[in-house]
């Protein structure tokens, strides 16, 4: 009987790993908006649906590190959903305070860029399956503006 069931859930295994699922990859990273409280970055994501129905995306974690810190993180709730068997853009906000800017200031100063690092997790509720979690991670340099820039 133990055998039967191993079986079983070895069987569920394989056709569930099988299954086509969401692709999803991080397009571009930059400046949006600089205020008074912090800057705020936007993330493009482009989003791969292989189903022939939307699928709702029930939330996107995020962790925004520079100089091997973490400088912001969050969730955004219920974003909308995915569209049928097209590729959906998402546009993930993330705002940094300038306090912690501040204690970048090296990284700023060596090259006049700062490093990042975005790890992102989309949460999506597969039917059958449930909530699955696509992982993305970006790495890269995002330029400052120089004086010569806003002039």
């Amino acid at each position: 009987m133990a055998n039967l069931m191993e079986k079983a859930k070895n069987y569920i295994a394989e056709k569930v790993a099988e299954v086509p699922k969401p692709e999803a990859s991080v397009n571009d990273v930059h400046v949006k908006w600089v205020a008074r409280d912090g800057v705020t970055y936007e993330a493009k994501v482009a989003v791969q649906n292989p189903y022939s129905h939307a699928i709702p995306i029930c939330e996107i974690t995020f962790v925004f590190k520079s100089a091997g810190r973490m400088v912001a993180s969050g969730t955004i709730p219920d974003p909308g959903s995915l569209k049928a068997s097209d590729k959906t853009d998402l546009t993930v906000p993330v705002k940094v305070p300038h306090s912690v800017l501040v204690s970048l200031a090296r990284d700023v100063g060596a090259d006049w860029d700062i490093d990042y690092e975005l790890n992102l997790g989309l949460v999506i509720d597969l039917p059958v399956i449930g909530n699955f979690t696509i992982p993305l991670s970006s790495k890269g340099e995002i330029k400052l503006p120089t004086l010569s820039d806003i002039f």
